[in-house]
């Protein structure tokens, strides 16, 4: 069921006592929560907007919006109020942020106050009802129905994928490890007739191209290593590389010996976020090829994050703005590389308040903004306007690194502490009331939840195989995975490909869905036109 879900329940039973919280409380976490999650969302979320990614955009907002008219559908047909609706929108499409933004619309509406409380009930009645098989649902599309209608072996193809991305290599069984990219240090004792006599530090680095020189001992003492020292007979030096690579250094220095006493060689694990642009939808087989020796020696990548998710670290990897580049060097080198790519990513970098606070406030008056859509008055309420504030802020930092900090332990700790909050304080609010709710519309609400988890799963997956043309197995199924923002689903199809190439179809469709699905609230709320009885 997950925490939000369970708490949200452990809420309604606990607003049987009668307890009253201010409803303040509930808007000011709901709009931390939001802003959270479109921070961290915003330098994915504008990198999806490109026509590179075009197909798997539009896949992204069929799903969204098929949601959203069966939703409506349902609504019609069974003579569903407002709340009602909203919480079928989402448990039934497992957004959590709806219950915010419709529960703000619902606020807005001037109602008598036993009234909005009666839909905002409805609300999380709706979402308590729906969003188990919510959750479910897509696992069930995802890891069986749709492989085994199309007679996929998700495992296989993962495999083919990973092959086709890697430039021809074979990927591994599940359980394997490929060694031979492990990095590793080894000293070498330089040999009179080694090919290394003579030459410099940069020089050795220029003719390897992969593995670096880190130290050279020399009588004793280790030397102060320049690109410009010189390497003589008898050295004891420390190189830095890939495995593989290192087995033929032998041959070019000489034969490995222990590492003498008093030798130390200081290698950084360093996380690095992609801000040059100069970078954005270059492949890392393309980035390696075009940057010189000069530049690239004695740093190694050793592993690509999006959204907090581990990607494939293949040659065809395209890499967007935004992304987190991990790499394994000497702090000096990797200091040279830092500066051409973006900014070193650390936990002690304190959160920028002055912008975080001017980013509250932009939202929360962008959600007091009302227009009209064929005559019908509606706003996006400031749930919503703290998502679109949170995109853009969380856009700019990855921009300009210098404002608008917030790292990612604080934005996931106000993000995941204001979801808790917020559906626990709605749960406590809905009380005794829900168990109503529940009895009158429980058995119906549960099939028509059935109802909006599928069918827009199914017409999606169809439009973008045979419309669309994804036709890539793997990219399909994480398209209908990230289309419905569904990480339980994704964990499903990341277990069954047994690698992370799902992982680059499901963010830039859950980018996107992030957004409209969260938008959905308010729109919902406004089209809808009964209230609770």
């Amino acid at each position: 069921m997950g925490g939000v879900a369970g708490t949200l329940l452990v809420g309604i039973v606990i607003g049987q006592l009668g307890i009253a919280i201010d409803s303040g409380i509930r808007s000011v976490f709901f709009a931390l929560f939001i802003y959270a999650v479109g921070f961290q969302g915003g330098p994915q979320f504008f990198q999806a907007l490109n026509l590179r990614s075009l197909n798997q955009l539009a896949s992204s907002f069929v799903m969204c919006f098929v949601g959203l008219l069966c939703v409506l559908a349902a609504a019609w047909a069974f003579d569903l109020d407002r709340g009602m609706a909203a919480g079928l929108a989402a448990g039934g499409l497992t957004q959590s942020a709806i219950v915010g933004t419709a529960g703000d619309a619902i606020g807005r509406l001037g109602l008598s106050p036993e009234l909005m409380k009666s839909m905002q009930t409805d609300v999380a009645v709706g979402y308590a009802v729906c969003y188990v098989f919510g959750s479910l649902g897509p696992i069930i599309m995802v890891s069986w129905f749709f492989p085994f209608i199309m007679k996929w072996d998700v495992r296989q193809e993962a495999l083919k994928l990973a092959k086709q991305l890697s430039g021809g290599h074979s990927e591994l069984e599940p359980g394997q490890f490929n060694a031979v990219r492990g990095i590793a240090t080894r000293i070498y004792e330089v040999a009179q007739d080694s090919k290394a006599v003579g030459k410099t530090a940069l020089a050795i680095d220029k003719e390897l191209s992969d593995p670096s020189l880190e130290a050279i001992f020399r009588e004793g003492k280790t030397l102060e290593l320049t690109d410009a020292t010189i390497i003589q007979a008898g050295d004891r030096i420390a190189i830095t590389g890939m495995i593989k690579v290192l087995e033929s250094a032998s041959g070019f220095f000489g034969h490995d010996v222990p590492a003498p006493d008093g030798l130390l060689v200081v290698l950084e694990s360093r996380e690095v976020m992609l801000a040059n642009r100069a970078f954005n939808d270059l492949q890392v087989g393309t980035i390696y090829d075009r940057v010189n020796v000069d530049t690239r020696h004695g740093v190694f990548l050793t592993a690509v994050k999006r959204m907090g998710l581990d990607l494939p670290l293949l040659n065809k990897l395209e890499l967007k703005i935004g992304d987190e580049l991990h790499f394994t060097g000497s702090p000096a080198d990797l200091n040279r590389v830092q500066s051409k790519i973006g900014y070193k990513i650390t936990a002690a970098t304190g959160a920028d308040f002055i912008f975080f606070g001017i980013g509250m406030l932009i939202g929360i008056t962008i959600g007091m903004i009302q227009f009209r859509i064929w005559g019908i008055p509606m706003s996006i309420g400031s749930g919503g306007g703290c998502l679109l504030s949170g995109l853009f802020f969380g856009w700019l930092h990855s921009v300009y690194s210098s404002v608008s900090a917030l790292p990612l332990g604080a934005s996931s700790f106000i993000r995941d502490f204001g979801l808790a909050v917020f559906v626990g304080v709605v749960g406590i609010g809905a009380g005794p009331a829900a168990l109503v709710a529940i009895h009158k519309y429980g058995l119906t609400l549960f099939f028509l939840g059935v109802g909006v988890t599928l069918v827009p799963q199914i017409i999606t997956f169809f439009f973008s195989y045979y419309v669309l043309r994804i036709r890539n197995p793997i990219e399909a199924l994480a398209c209908v995975a990230g289309g419905r923002a569904a990480n339980p689903a994704f964990a499903a199809l990341l277990e069954n490909a047994g690698n992370a190439t799902p992982v680059v179809s499901f963010t830039v469709t859950y980018a996107v869905a992030n957004v409209l699905l969260s938008l959905w609230g308010p729109i919902i709320i406004g089209i809808v036109t009964k209230n609770a009885v």
